[in-house]
Order: C-alpha cells, then structure tokens, then sequence
C-alpha cells in the first residue's frame, strides 16, 4: 500500500531542514567613515580603500612592501630578531611570551616592524616599517632595536630612509624601561644619520600615536601623512579628560597637524609610491 502524499507543510519543514548556503564570512568589510559595507575584494583591488568614501582602511606591513617598492626588490634585513622577556611580565592570566607565541601566528611577523632594503621605482633606499596588528605596533626592544640597525645601515650604504608608522600603541609596558629607551636610541640613530646629510622621509597612518609619535616618527627630514590618520601622544579622550576642555574638531588628524604645521604634506595612498619618489629626486 502507497504512503499518503506529503502535505504542504511536511513538504517545507523537509525542505527547510537542509544546510543552507549563506555567505562566507570575509567578503565584506563596514566601512567605519561612512557606514558603507563594501566588497572586501573590491578594497583590497583598490590598495585599501573604501570605494563610497575613499576612507584609507588598516593595510599590513607586507601589503605596504607590496604596494610601496618595485617587485622582488625588498631584501628584509634582522627578521629573526624576537623579543626576550626579561620582566616575566604577565597580564590577564597571560605570560607575555605565551602573548608573543599568539601575535606571532595571528600575523606571521616575529614582530611589530619590518625593515630592510629596497627599490622604489628604481630608486634604492632603506624603508621601516610598524604595524599595529601586532600589540598595536608599539614600540619594544625587538621594534627599536630593528629600526636603529637599519638607520645605521642607511648611513653607511648612504641611502635614503623611509619609515612608515603605524603604530597605535607607544612604549610597551610588557617590557617597561627596555621599551621606554627604544625612544632615545632610535632618535639618537637619526641625529647621527641626519649628520652625515641623510634623507629621512617619516610618513605618519592611522593610527601613529604614543612613545613612536614622540620619537621618531617626527623627527622627518620631511612629514608626510595619510588622510584622516589619527596622529598624537595620548588618545583624545584622554587629553580632553586631562585638560578638561573641548578639543577643536578634527584634533588630532593629519588634516588638523598639516593646518598647524606638524605635517608637511597629505598624500592618498594610491599617490604615495610616486609622490615618495619624487620626494627623493628633488631632495637628493
């Protein structure tokens, strides 16, 4: 004997008990300037930039290798150098050589900087690099310690130095006074460089804040900036909190720093590999 038909209903909560197919996690970014949600292949195309606003969204430290130098030209130099723990700090319930092991495999860098030599547009020179997906990019003794060799190599090779910020986070308090004179070597490397007639071309993004915003990262020869990148030592909520007064509109923004003379020039990234180019030619 057949079986009855299904009834309509039988037949939807059959239907509706499959897997559904939805979309894949990571196909699209909200833009935090204008609220647009955007196709994230369509940003990455355009060198990480919203298409509605043109709001410059984080890049990391080799997608900045990739999109600032000539192809295959980028030698790293001291990428094995790691950072020691000589506090045995720990936060949270965490050793920060356990927070290492974490950041060091959610990034694939050993840490926060990046540097080494390179061709930009046939142009060879030094370029350093923070990037503040690690600890915020701030600045320990790994992140001095990189930066300071690779000035020192700029001055004997006598080439032009390029170091771009992107650190959101200053001295790193996993490693205290270690951190803290990260500040004082790696400015002290550049009055020597600056000495021997140096080129040093410091470009600011968002975020270049903290102990890397009052060392040197405004110690350029010249200050570039990208658009709206948050620029300063301590964060607005603190120094409004501090002061006890509203803050002007836009503190803290290139565009603010350039208005006041803190900044030499404002370039969009899709304009930077040229314009940093050119920047060298006339000043060399």
């Amino acid at each position: 004997m057949s079986s009855a038909p299904k009834s309509n209903v039988d037949s939807w909560l059959s239907h509706s008990s499959r897997p559904k197919r939805g979309v894949p996690e990571g196909l699209w970014l909200r833009c935090t300037s204008c609220n647009a949600t955007v196709f994230r292949k369509q940003v990455e195309q355009g060198l990480g930039l919203c298409p509605e606003c043109d709001h410059h969204f984080y890049i990391s430290a080799e997608t900045r290798i990739q999109q600032l130098l000539d192809p295959d030209s980028f030698e790293e130099w001291f990428a094995d150098l790691t950072a020691g723990d000589p506090l045995e700090f720990a936060d949270k319930n965490k050793t920060y050589k356990d927070r290492l092991v974490i950041e060091q495999k959610k990034t694939g860098m050993k840490d926060a900087c990046v540097v080494g030599r390179g061709y930009m547009r046939g142009r060879p020179l030094v370029v350093g690099i923070t990037d503040s997906a690690f600890i915020m990019g701030s600045m320990g003794s790994v992140v001095g310690e990189k930066l300071t060799r690779a000035i020192e190599q700029a001055t004997e090779l006598k080439l032009p130095l390029i170091i771009i910020s992107g650190s959101g986070g200053g001295a790193r308090m996993h490693e205290g006074i270690f951190s803290l004179m990260q500040m004082g070597k790696v400015s002290a490397a550049l009055g020597r460089y600056h000495d021997r007639g140096g080129l040093f071309i410091s470009v600011l993004t968002n975020p270049t804040m903290g102990g890397v915003a009052a060392s040197f990262a405004s110690l350029g020869d010249i200050v570039v900036a990208e658009p709206q990148a948050l620029i300063g030592f301590a964060g607005p909520r603190v120094v409004e909190a501090t002061i006890k007064k509203p803050l002007p509109e836009g503190f803290q923004t290139s565009e603010f720093l350039l208005e006041h003379g803190f900044v030499d020039r404002i370039i969009p990234r899709p304009r930077l590999r040229s314009e940093l180019a050119r920047l060298i030619d006339y000043c060399t």
